[in-house]
Parts: C-alpha cells; sequence; structure tokens
C-alpha cells in the first residue's frame, strides 16, 4: 500500500533534559506511582524455579502482552533495552508448572470459591479434562477420547448450532489461520475473536473512512509530530513500553495532549525505568488535558470541525488543509453543512467541553503541520463506537494528517495477537485477506478447495445469547469451542452470561489455565484441553504488532506441560475426524506450512512465509498506509462522514459511569490496588464536589446501581468531569446492560447511566421499597 520502508530503530538522546521532570526527589519517594523495582524483584521471586527459561523467554521470545511489537528486548522504534511491568506479570503463565493433581480433581465447589487471580495461580493446565452434569470433579480423559467426542457432537448439529472464539492471549497468526479455515471447513461462520470487545469499531470505522483496517502510521511518527494526540486511551497503564516513546518526543518538541473524562495520572507524569534519569525524576507526559463527557467525544469533535469552518469563512487557509482535501477526500461539502447547523449550546452540554476550550484545541491543531491521533477503548467501547472512530479520521482528513511522516491514525491495540486476528479470518465479517464478501469467498473457495458457508455468522456475544434460543432454532449454540477468554469478567451481565454458559450442550475450553467460566456446568459437558504457550509451539509462531509489524516467535527451549499440544494442530486434527474423507484439505503437518498459505491467502502478509529466525520482521503495508494520500477506496479518496450526537442523555441526578482499567492484564488481575492513583478495586472515582452535594465523604461506603444491577464500593475522590464516575472492570459490569451492540461492529456497550448514594440511605430506603412492594404484591395476590 506504500512504498515507503521503515528505517529501522533510532536512537534517544543521551543527555537529560531536567524540564521534564515531574520531582527533584528521587524515585518519584512519597508520590503515588508504580513500583517498577519491587515488581521486577518480585517477578524474579515467582519464577524461581524457572529461571533460566525465563530469562529465554523475555531475551528470545516476542511480547506475549500488548501489541507494541517487543522482540527479545528490542523493538523497531528505539534502540535499546524495552521490557515492561505487564510483560513480566504475563511472564509466569509462561513458566508456572502443572497444576497438582489434588488441587486439580477437588470439589468444583471448593474451585468456584477461587477468584481467577487464585485459579491463575495454580498452574497450568497439565491434560485433558471433563465434566458432566451432576459431576463434583473435573476427571482425566486422553485426548483421544476428548476429541473424538467434540468430534461427534459438532457432527450431530447443524453448522449454525457451532461457534468458535479466540482470545489473544499470547495466540499467534498460525492459531488464527488455522481456527478461520476449520469454521468454514466445518460449515460455520460463527467465529469471533478478542478485538469484538475492544477494537472492532476501529477496523469497521478506518474501513469506511480510509479503507484501511490497521494503523495507519508508526511509533516512530509520535517522535518529532508536532502534536500527538491520546484520545480515550491510557497507554502508560495499557501499553507501558510506549511511555519511552513519549519521553522520546517530549525530547523532539512534540505537545502530547489526552482527551479523557479523568485526568488520568499515569499521563500526567511517568517513571520510565528503562531510562536512568526518567527512572530516577519521572517524566512529564501530557501538556494539557481535555476532560470530555462520557460519550461526549463525538460533540466534541463536532465543534472543533465548527470551528474549523468558521475560522475558514475569516481567514481561508487558516484550518484546513485545502490541497489534501481537493485531490484526496469526498463530501465536504456534506460535513460542512451538517456541523454548521448544530448549535455551540447542545455541544457545550453534550460534550461538557466549552467553546472557548473547543476553540484552543482547533487552534492547537490548525497550527500544526503533523499530528498522530491515537485512541483505545475510551473511543471504541460505545454503541457509537465506529462513530466516534469516523470523527477522529474526519479530523485527521481534514488537517491533511495521512499517508506522510509524522502522521497519521493509530489504534493502539492492548493484546500482542488482536491485530492479526481478523487479518486471518478469525471473525465473522472478515476472511484471510478481505472482508466476508463474494470476491474474497469466491477467491479463497479456489486456494482451499471447498465451500465456504454464505450466510452472516454472528459476533460473540450475540453465539453466548443464541444458546438461550428454543430447542429446535436452528441457531440455537449446541458447541462452543473457545480458545481462551472469560466471559463471565469481560461481557456485560455476568450472572447472565452465566445462564447462557450453562445451556449449552458442550463447551471446549482451551487453554492454558483455568479460569471461572472453565468452571461453569454445561448441559451435556465441558471439555478442557491443554493449550501450549506461544513460546511451546512447535516451528514457531508469529504475531503482527499495532503498527502492523510481522514478529516471529521461535519455540524456546524449556520444560514442558507434558499433554499440552500446539493449538493449531489441535484443529487439525480436529478437522480429520470430523471430516476423515477431505481431511487432506485441512492437513498441516508443520507451522512453516501455514505461514506459507498465509502468504497466498492474504496478500498484505507476503513476507511471513521467510520468517524462520529469531529477530525475523516485516511490516506490511509499508511505513504509512494511503501514502501520498491514495487509500485503498473504490475511487482511490478518504470520505469525510458527517457524524450525528449520539443520545447520551441522562436523567437528573444521575452520572454517567464508565470502567476503567487498574494493574492488570485484560480481565487478569495483578494487583488489588491500581500504582497508578492508589484506587482499590471496588473504589468508585468520583469528583469531590458531586460527593460533597450528595454528603458523600471520601472514602465511605456507597451503592451505585441502575435498574441492570448494584455495586457496593467506596467513593474515592477524583479528577474526573463533573457528571462522570468510573469503576473498574471487569468488577463494574454488573452495571452494564446486556445485549447492546454497536450496530456496525457489534462491540458491547461498556458505559451506563447510575444513580450514586451513601450505602447506608440506600439500604435503608431499599427495605422500605421492598416491604412496600410485597405488601402491593400481596394485595393483588388476595384480589
Amino acid at each position: 500500500m506504500g512504498k515507503t520502508k521503515h528505517p529501522g530503530p533510532m536512537k534517544l538522546p543521551k543527555i537529560p533534559d531536567p524540564k521534564h521532570w515531574v520531582s527533584p526527589i528521587p524515585f518519584g519517594l512519597g508520590k503515588v506511582k508504580p513500583k517498577h523495582i519491587r515488581d521486577t524483584v518480585k517477578v524474579v521471586m515467582e519464577n524461581h524455579d524457572n529461571l533460566p527459561y525465563a530469562y529465554r523467554i523475555l531475551t528470545q521470545g516476542v511480547c506475549d502482552g500488548c501489541a507494541l511489537g517487543v522482540s527479545g528486548l528490542k523493538d523497531q522504534t528505539l534502540k535499546g533495552p524495552h521490557l515492561c511491568t505487564t510483560r513480566l506479570n504475563v511472564l509466569r503463565l509462561n513458566t508456572m508448572p502443572a497444576i497438582k493433581e489434588g488441587i486439580l480433581h477437588s470439589d468444583i465447589e471448593e474451585l468456584r470459591k477461587m477468584k481467577s487471580k487464585d485459579l491463575r495461580q495454580l498452574g497450568r493446565i497439565p491434560y485433558p479434562l471433563s465434566r458432566k452434569p451432576g459431576e463434583k470433579k473435573f476427571r482425566r480423559i486422553t485426548w483421544d477420547e476428548a476429541l473424538n467426542r467434540i468430534a461427534e457432537k459438532i457432527k450431530s448439529i447443524d453448522p449454525k448450532q457451532l461457534a468458535f472464539f479466540l482470545t489473544a492471549r499470547g495466540i499467534t497468526n498460525e492459531v488464527f489461520y488455522t481456527a478461520g479455515k476449520l469454521a468454514r471447513f466445518l460449515g460455520t461462520n460463527n467465529i469471533d475473536n478478542a478485538s469484538r470487545i475492544c477494537h472492532s469499531p476501529s477496523k469497521t470505522a478506518l474501513k469506511r473512512s480510509l479503507g484501511i483496517g490497521a494503523s495507519s502510521c508508526n511509533y516512530q511518527d509520535w517522535i518529532g509530530t508536532d502534536v500527538l494526540i491520546f484520545w480515550g486511551s491510557v497507554a502508560a497503564n495499557n501499553q507501558p513500553v510506549s511511555t519511552k516513546y513519549m519521553y522520546a518526543a517530549k525530547r523532539k518538541g512534540t505537545k502530547i495532549i489526552c482527551i479523557n473524562p479523568y485526568r488520568e495520572p499515569a499521563m500526567d507524569g511517568y517513571w520510565v525505568p528503562s531510562i536512568p534519569d526518567s527512572a530516577l525524576f519521572g517524566t512529564k507526559i501530557a501538556d494539557d488535558f481535555y476532560q470530555v463527557n462520557i460519550g461526549g467525544d463525538i460533540a466534541f469533535m463536532n465543534g472543533v470541525i465548527k470551528h474549523w469552518f468558521e475560522m475558514e469563512k475569516e481567514h481561508p487557509g487558516s484550518a484546513l488543509d485545502h490541497k489534501f482535501i481537493r485531490d484526496h477526500a469526498n463530501g465536504l461539502d456534506r460535513l460542512q453543512g451538517h456541523v454548521e447547523k448544530l448549535d455551540w449550546e447542545t455541544l457545550e452540554k453534550s460534550s461538557g467541553i466549552s467553546k472557548e476550550r473547543m476553540f484552543e484545541f482547533a487552534s492547537i491543531l490548525a497550527n500544526a503541520k503533523s499530528g498522530v491521533f491515537v485512541w483505545s477503548m475510551g473511543l471504541t467501547q460505545h454503541r457509537f463506537g465506529t462513530d466516534n472512530i469516523s470523527q477522529v479520521a474526519n479530523l485527521a482528513i481534514l488537517r491533511g494528517f495521512i499517508g506522510r511522516k509524522y502522521c497519521g491514525v493509530m489504534p493502539i491495540r492492548g493484546h500482542s495477537g488482536v491485530q492479526g486476528s481478523g487479518e486471518m479470518g478469525a471473525d465473522p465479517f472478515s476472511l484471510p485477506g478481505g472482508d466476508f464478501d463474494k470476491e474474497n469467498i469466491e477467491r479463497l473457495e479456489k486456494l482451499w478447495n471447498f465451500d465456504i458457508p454464505k450466510w452472516q455468522g454472528d459476533i460473540v456475544g450475540v453465539s453466548l445469547e443464541n444458546a438461550m434460543l428454543p430447542e429446535n432454532h436452528e441457531r440455537k449454540i449446541k458447541v462452543f469451542y473457545t480458545s481462551g477468554g472469560n466471559f463471565l469478567e469481560t461481557m456485560p451481565d455476568p450472572h447472565f452470561i452465566e445462564k447462557c454458559l450453562q445451556n449449552i450442550e458442550l463447551r471446549v475450553h482451551q487453554d492454558i489455565i483455568l479460569n471461572s467460566s472453565t468452571l461453569v456446568d454445561a448441559k451435556e459437558e465441558v471439555i478442557v484441553l491443554p493449550a501450549m504457550t506461544r513460546y511451546e509451539q512447535r516451528g514457531g509462531g508469529t504475531s503482527t504488532s499495532t503498527e502492523r509489524m510481522v514478529y516471529f516467535s521461535p519455540e524456546i527451549k524449556g520444560p514442558r506441560i507434558e499433554e499440552a499440544r500446539s493449538e493449531w494442530e489441535i484443529y487439525v486434527e480436529l478437522a480429520g475426524l470430523i471430516k476423515p474423507e477431505q481431511k487432506q484439505l485441512l492437513h498441516f503437518t508443520k507451522a512453516e506450512q501455514i505461514r506459507a498459505e498465509i502468504a497466498i491467502a492474504n496478500p498484505n502478509y507476503d513476507g511471513i512465509q521467510l520468517l524462520k529466525e529469531r529477530g525475523d520482521v516485516f511490516q506490511w503495508g509499508g511505513a504509512w498506509l494511503c501514502e501520498d494520500g491514495i487509500c485503498p477506496t473504490v475511487d482511490g479518496k478518504a470520505n469525510l462522514i458527517p457524524i450525528e450526537l449520539p443520545d447520551v442523555r441522562k436523567p437528573d441526578g444521575q452520572f454517567y459511569l464508565t470502567t476503567r482499567r487498574g494493574k492488570q492484564f485484560n480481565s487478569m488481575i495483578y494487583s488489588e490496588t491500581d500504582p497508578f492513583n492508589d484506587a482499590e478495586r471496588y473504589d468508585v472515582l468520583i469528583h469531590s464536589d458531586d460527593a460533597q452535594a450528595l454528603g458523600i465523604l471520601d472514602g465511605e461506603t456507597i451503592v451505585v446501581h441502575n435498574k441492570y444491577g448494584t455495586f457496593q464500593g467506596k467513593a474515592k475522590y477524583a479528577d474526573t468531569r463533573r457528571g462522570n464516575i468510573s469503576v473498574y472492570w471487569p468488577e463494574g459490569n454488573v452495571l452494564i446492560q446486556k445485549g447492546v451492540y454497536e450496530k456496525h461492529a457489534g462491540i458491547p456497550e461498556y458505559n451506563a447511566s447510575v444513580t450514586v448514594e451513601k450505602a447506608d440511605l440506600y439500604l435503608s430506603q431499599k427495605d422500605k421499597k421492598y416491604v412496600e412492594k410485597r405488601i402491593e404484591d400481596l394485595e393483588q395476590d388476595i384480589s
């Protein structure tokens, strides 16, 4: 897509610049901040029984944490070693011994008393397991028993009653590709991946706005751009290595701006452990914060665009890149007509940002010659997530911040495997190399030599809900096969999700560890299959970073869980058992064969077949997608899309609520305390003025509730936009309505309108209402 190649890692400045320091006090003593040295020592202690293997994983493997793409201790952005606590926390998953038999086969009720964190620490799944209704313990079974039972069950149902899901925990492109091919080989399009609950709107929006489904730029473009915008993203927390890039950007004079309801401490200042002066004195990251309302981003961006058109009327050329728009964009007049109809009072109320502050931001962008927009789940996890991202694309197109150095749009990925999942076809809306459309289906049918089902597959949330359909319904899910994932802790309304899981006839959990969803009953059987990690995978594997770097991660010598298998090998064997007469159509014996087929199935990945040794890497699409403004759309142009204001009204006296992350990796929690603000998992971040208006003291027990659920925690005063509160995820999922999905990309809604009350007041009112309700019911019963 682009002719310019990535130049490779660049050097950091050697001489410190004290103007960027957070504090003259070494190591931030007395401040609330991550304790990197302490955490590193803790990781060493956790891995003391396997230190040589742990060291080889860190120095030879590709990080299985976030998608920044660190191979060994190096990446393609900056020279020097890179290591972060996220990667160190995940390390133990790869070095743990097997779960002890006495614990693994204990009473299921005893296992259910454990949190997922405790289950994770038990160790690796050692061999296939089975548990049927009425059985109090897992039983050990052989691989032949497990796969034959799964195969027989799948053969007995309609393919529309079968669904697959793959998380992104260290899963490789080879596994995603084989799973996607297997699903279609078996006649189902019900296959989904972890991007459905994080970045699916990013892909959908970028496709319609720019014709691309990935970041248009590189991390190096952060370093030297005029403005670097983090929108609904706390990269310092979720992608800690990126703070090193932010440090480099600050040293180059880049202005960093955060747009978020909460003034994130991690983006205010950070102690980068791999840079000596930052490790000692910290680095001021953000130059400014724009604290929008939850769901107010579209109004804010419409306000910015409205200012630009007003600036243009006074001084033509002062805000828009007219040459770029004229040569490379459609829809300017429609967009202008749309924003000019919007009134400032509505935009201010919806966004939570004043007209003056919007003008300030509009002027910053208008005066910048380059800019990079980075976002994450603060923009995507809405019922209007796709519109949020298309608005970001609108800003970039209007300023011509596309397809050149120091410019671009970047959905920053929090999982090392998630960028490649859809590109490999493990997605109901995608196939390798393109969308689920007639042209791509026909192309792949010729390559695969079997028919691909033509009906639209379901997203994972709908597949789970379909378990509750009547018995004779053609889409009632009867077999659910999941590689990793814990829907009790990632989906809204966990109590409902538990019922869905219980109503599935056969559930297959292919994983490296147990979690709470593995322990839920099934109607006929739960089968657990022990998987290998990416570092154990025979023949190595590849993963794709946020910036489209495809890295080779080799098989690393070390101890093995005796009966664990490479996940792609499990899929291949299962295909042969279900369709033995056609097993040659899905028959890989080496990982190299999969990579060779990927290179044909997805032309962007031509080059993956050459990745064989540690350190091998290539970037698909070149340094910049849409280089020189030429987009892979029908007419080669970007599309400016008018975006309507979403309805985010809330009743008087209620709050907007969103979820946030603490010290965790996805739903895997590593500390009960957030190292950036000292909040505990059941703390509710609330503005002090809002709390005091309700008579709530800092640290006081409160209840947050709506018609979907009740959450009891403690108030924690925080610098958040008034009228907005945050709870930690997944604990706060009890307040989120089930079954609400973004119409374009299918991501669940993770925000809600809630009431906040002092606990004693709520409980007394609850008792009173309960008594009144019972009397009313009694009277109805008598009559």
